[in-house]
């Protein structure tokens, strides 16, 4: 019988210091870790959100990029961390292919998402000096000089690489693929002309577009996006992977406390209805989302499941999806 009273009183007063540091909960600075370099997509996002969340937590978050590894280097990095809540994890769409394409076993079922803030516009972009006035004009160049076109991206598993993936099952697109640690050091190396086009999230985009650097020839959607032609116009086959896009959230690892969750959640809830940060969203052409928890969780097996069967279906998929547990769409 004394070892059952004081078993249930450690138990007990386990369970009183969780609640305890919970309730407490931030009394110091936060960590947050953007998966990509600066000046991309989800560091936009990221340093926008941030800000908001801070006032409402009553502590600052200090943002460091760790770019590398198609995201796989910032999640494995958080994932690394105290189960305390205090290293956020601000990523985007990639992890949830890591498994299929075996560069990490760590997918967004062993984190808990904060929020899911907003989704993005996939755009095909390329520099204002090029004489395409559309995606048939750049596919007609690219089919007539097999690898010469040059394509950025972000390495397997992400955003370009996955679009060229759905383009590739629809007509032939021949063109070399130049990785780039992030959207922005691509859209960079196409400022300069080191390589010639790029899917991108019309986020990381827009800034450029609207100064007349870039020009965007076509949204992976199927109805345009503001004047920009839906790329359905020229090549109607991949209307079946549609729609798809990036997105972007916060997040902690599964088992941080419950109290600590809501805590985060609550005050990234509050950023997300910021109206700055929505405006900015709008202006930058995401859609917003605001989700967490057990919805945000739906959307993102759902988002799984769509992609990895693609690659399955295409043949890229290092790993079978039905062998990871992913069901089919």
């Amino acid at each position: 019988m004394n070892l059952r009273r004081q078993f249930l009183a450690t138990v007990a007063l386990a369970a009183f210091s969780t609640i305890g540091a919970a309730q407490g909960f931030p009394d110091r600075e936060l960590s947050g870790v953007i998966q990509w370099g600066a000046g991309g997509a989800s560091d936009v996002v990221s340093r926008a959100l941030a800000p908001v969340a801070e006032e409402a937590l009553g502590k600052k978050i200090v943002l460091q990029n760790k770019p590398g590894g198609v995201g796989a280097i910032a999640t494995n990095f958080v994932y690394q961390q105290p189960s305390d809540g205090y290293t956020l994890l601000f990523g985007a769409e990639n992890p949830q292919l890591h498994p299929v394409l075996a560069i990490s076993e760590l997918d967004y079922s062993k984190f808990y998402p904060v929020t899911i803030a907003a989704r993005g516009n996939v755009l095909l972009v390329t520099n204002a000096a090029k004489p395409w006035k559309g995606f048939k004009d750049m596919l007609a160049e690219i089919q007539a000089n097999p690898g010469k076109v040059k394509q950025g991206s972000t390495g397997a598993g992400g955003l370009p690489f996955t679009v060229g993936a759905m383009v590739s099952t629809a007509t032939k697109f021949p063109v070399t693929s130049v990785p780039f640690d992030g959207d922005g050091p691509g859209l960079t190396a196409l400022l300069g002309g080191h390589v010639d086009f790029m899917f991108v999230g019309a986020g990381a985009a827009a800034e450029h577009i609207k100064a007349g650097r870039l020009k965007a020839l076509a949204v992976v959607d199927e109805k345009p996006f503001g004047d920009v032609p839906p790329i359905t116009q020229d090549l109607p086959t991949l209307e079946k992977y549609l729609p798809w896009g990036p997105f972007y959230g916060v997040f902690v690892k599964r088992d941080v406390p419950d109290a600590v969750k809501a805590r985060l959640t609550a005050a990234f809830k509050k950023a997300g209805d910021d109206p700055k940060f929505r405006e900015l969203m709008a202006s930058r052409g995401n859609v917003m989302m605001n989700i967490s928890g057990a919805e945000a969780d739906a959307f993102l097996k759902k988002w799984q499941s769509v992609t990895s069967w693609t690659y399955q279906e295409v043949g890229v998929a290092k790993k079978n999806p039905a062998e990871l547990g992913i069901a089919k769409p």
